[in-house]
């Protein structure tokens, strides 16, 4: 936890030996808590500084609530952290002998996606001022808004399909970076930020809100939990089999319908679909690697404003009153969960829909057709309101691995790459460094093949569809070389990061795009010469020279693709050349 931090905790902690009771409400409030959108009669939203002015109010006049000011965003700005913790003791809100799970809600990650903003804080005023019940076993924590610079960029018209507020922010942050794709990379400081946050507190649970619009349909809700064979055996089953289904019949109960994010695109769900699959670099993506439970809230953007703040409080109280009433189980889980990520293990790189599995839903839809369009005068798809219907929809929502590795004793990183040491530090991972020099024996990638996307994405050219030649060598490792034990509480997190072939990995976000590149070449009338000699003094690379001309009418027909690969071949072709420099040991 950063300096700020700590200088908020004492004063927090002398603060307290003012009151005789942490959880009492203190003197006459003068400050009238009633929030922009229940003033607008649920048409506005909070902007940055009426939110941050609310929270400092409410932690001013309740002592059952915190603000804490963290790092800095993009914006100039920092984040902040609310805290609504009754029976609070200060010096240990966030220790890791707590007794009390956490519940971490980020929200405005998209500030135009606002619902969560003003749900929040409804829901820890009423929490403070106990008009609803205070969880026992949960402390909860709330991050106002994560995209400040969005924030402050407000608009009337950017979400174009969206049906209110009447001003929102902007989806992009203050370096027009979407946020929900950092997680990984951690390009912004919003995402260091977050890091830091989410690391130190180490949440058992995760609530994004988000809106969303990929069809049209009857609910104002849809849940998007992380997908639980990604999530872990235990806490996966839990999550799927009773977590879910408790928070759908408790909405139910509150004659909120609630259905699974409606995961299609410019078609109708009838045919099915399938679960969205939230890899690491998005929020409940990244937030599983810590065995976190979680949620994305994607409320319907063509429902009432109104109607979707009120859906996403309650919701998040439902969340709660499960959570807090599974407490002891869910930490349970998730220590057995921890454990079994062994060396020597397998581990999971990359997943694809099982197809033999899946889950009926009664959806509640509007019919569909495709009509001429008076634009293009092809087809386009049109929805009529007029015609609901209740239809069973088939629901993909298994995942079966794609490609595995074995999880290794360590890893280690050539100090060089300082970057790669960065990120992993600000994810708490633990790293000591090679005391001498020394060689041994180690596991080495070569990247065999891989593509890259078209067109920018989020300030990368994303490689994806990578593969490797693995095999064991003679390495020379340096004294002060970084070593990663993958026996640590961010096991996943390192297997997800350091892996190439791992679909959100620091190679395929572009981090060792200069190991692509060759550096030393040669000179064809040069080569020429020694290449003849280096074939007559290697026969069996020769023969294997003369077979590929023969089978391979391109490389017979281009002389320079048969100079380069038999400079490839030999001793004076370098070695970095595509050779992954991360090594792994043991496993």
């Amino acid at each position: 936890m950063k300096y700020q931090f700590n200088l908020f905790i004492i004063c927090l902690i002398i603060g307290l030996v003012l009151f005789s009771s942490c959880s009492s409400e203190k003197k006459e409030v003068a400050y009238d808590f009633t929030t922009a959108f229940e003033l607008s009669d649920g048409t506005e939203t909070a902007t940055y500084n009426q939110i941050i002015e609310f929270y400092n109010q409410l932690a001013e006049n309740y002592t059952s609530v915190a603000i804490y000011e963290m790092d800095k965003t993009d914006s100039g700005k920092p984040l902040h952290l609310v805290t609504f913790n009754p029976n609070r003791s200060f010096e240990y809100e966030f220790s890791d002998n707590k007794d009390k799970n956490i519940l971490l809600i980020n929200n405005g990650i998209h500030p135009g996606e606002s619902d969560g903003i003003d749900a929040s804080m409804m829901l820890l005023r009423d929490l403070a001022q106990q008009k609803i019940e205070a969880p026992k076993n949960t402390i909860i924590a709330v991050i106002p808004i994560y995209n400040i610079g969005g924030a402050l960029n407000r608009n009337n018209s950017t979400r174009t399909n969206q049906n209110g507020p009447k001003e929102y922010g902007f989806r992009g942050n203050s370096r027009n970076y979407d946020l929900n794709r950092d997680f990984i990379k951690s390009d912004t400081k919003n995402a260091r930020a977050f890091a830091d946050i989410f690391r130190t507190i180490k949440p058992n649970l995760f609530i994004d809100n988000h809106v969303s619009n990929g069809a049209d349909y009857q609910y104002t809700l849809t849940h998007l939990f992380t997908q639980h064979n990604k999530l872990g055996r235990e806490l996966g089953e839990y999550l799927n089999n009773s977590f879910m289904t408790q928070l759908e019949d408790s909405l139910s109960q509150k004659k909120w319908d609630i259905t699974p994010y409606v995961n299609v695109f410019n078609r109708t769900p009838e045919s099915g679909f399938s679960q969205f699959f939230d890899s690491p670099r998005y929020s409940t993506g990244y937030t599983s690697l810590f065995n976190t439970l979680g949620m994305m809230v994607e409320t319907h953007m063509l429902k009432p404003y109104d109607k979707r703040v009120t859906g996403t409080y309650e919701l998040m109280k439902s969340f709660i009153a499960i959570a807090d009433k599974d407490s002891k189980k869910i930490n349970e889980l998730t220590q057995i969960d921890i454990e079994k990520y062994k060396e020597g293990t397998s581990y999971p790189i990359s997943w694809k829909i099982d197809s033999s599995q899946s889950s009926t839903l009664n959806f509640k839809g509007y019919e569909g057709k495709m009509i001429p369009s008076e634009i293009t005068g092809t087809k386009r798809l049109k929805y009529d309101r007029s015609k609901p219907f209740t239809k069973e929809v088939t629901y993909y929502n298994y995942f079966t691995p794609l490609n595995t590795v074995t999880i290794p004793e360590k890893y280690i990183i050539p100090k060089g790459w300082w970057n790669i040491k960065e990120l992993l530090k600000l994810n708490e991972i633990k790293i000591t460094y090679a005391p001498k020099d020394t060689l041994i024996t180690a596991g080495v990638y070569k990247i065999k093949s891989f593509e890259t996307v078209k067109n920018a994405y989020e300030g990368h050219y994303m490689h994806y569809k990578t593969e490797t030649e693995y095999k064991q060598e003679l390495v020379q490792i340096r004294k002060g070389d970084y070593i990663v034990s993958t026996q640590q509480e961010g096991v996943r997190y390192i297997m997800e990061t350091l892996e190439p072939s791992a679909p959100d990995s620091f190679f395929n976000w572009n981090f060792f795009d200069t190991i692509l590149q060759q550096k030393e070449g040669f000179s064809p009338y040069v080569w020429e010469d020694m290449a003849v000699e280096f074939l007559e003094n290697n026969p069996e690379i020769k023969k294997e020279f003369e077979a590929k001309k023969l089978e391979d009418a391109e490389f017979s027909e281009n002389w320079y693709l048969q100079l380069d690969w038999i400079h490839k071949q030999s001793p004076n072709y370098e070695k970095s050349h595509l050779r992954y420099p991360i090594i792994r040991v043991g496993g």
